[in-house]
């Protein structure tokens, strides 16, 4: 299938430095907002980047849940590949794809577990049927059938049937704590804006225009 007439122009309002607030964090925040406002279904979805000598690169799509100055949090089974993944070299990428405005985000740092009491108050918001699930799904492993989950859910729903749910010992959050940070703003003939952000210590972080 050829698909190489597949394309459209980016037409947008051009991105300037002037335009950046000098907090990197900040001017996620409001991208955010904006994807937000602008109906972008799942706009806290990213591609989360991460590699392991024995099987190289992996990427899966992952939900983010806190962002503040400290990093970007998002929540997962601690047996997970990604996870396993993670424990063996802490250095992932994370890209927001909010093409609709045609923009994106990457980021690139370092991923640390959160503290459980963390962990712990983030599943208990979670609806009950969510927390459930955190117990029943060995998550990327195996399973011989669709069958054998839904029976591991109902067993796990029958032993939490009553009372508070609680954290299971495999789950929990991680947070990745940027050293860089880059904004896409695509432009007319491919001539797009990007800008990135390079942590320099305690000093804050410098930005540096791109070329697209």
């Amino acid at each position: 299938m050829d698909i190489s007439d597949y394309r459209r122009e980016y037409m947008s309002q051009g991105l300037d430095l002037n335009d950046l607030d000098k907090d990197p964090i900040k001017q996620y925040e409001l991208w955010f907002q904006q994807a937000s406002e602008a109906g972008i279904q799942d706009a806290n979805a990213f591609s989360l980047a991460t590699y392991d000598i024995t099987s190289g690169p992996s990427l899966r799509t992952v939900l983010l849940k806190l962002f503040d100055a400290k990093g970007f949090v998002f929540f997962t089974n601690y047996n997970s590949q990604k996870s396993k993944q993670i424990q063996g070299n802490g250095q992932v990428a994370m890209l927001f794809p909010w093409l609709p405005l045609n923009r994106q985000v990457k980021v690139e740092g370092r991923c640390e577990k959160i503290s459980t009491a963390a962990s712990l108050k983030y599943f208990a918001t979670r609806p009950r049927g969510s927390q459930i699930g955190a117990w029943c799904s060995d998550q990327s492993e195996v399973i011989e059938s669709r069958s054998f989950l839904e029976q591991k859910y109902r067993e796990a729903a029958d032993k939490f049937k009553s009372g508070t749910i609680p954290l299971p010992s495999s789950w929990g959050g991680y947070r990745i704590v940027p050293h860089s940070i880059e904004f896409w703003q695509g432009q007319e003939n491919r001539l797009h804006d990007r800008f990135k952000y390079t942590k320099q210590g305690s000093e804050g972080w410098s930005i540096e225009r791109l070329a697209p």
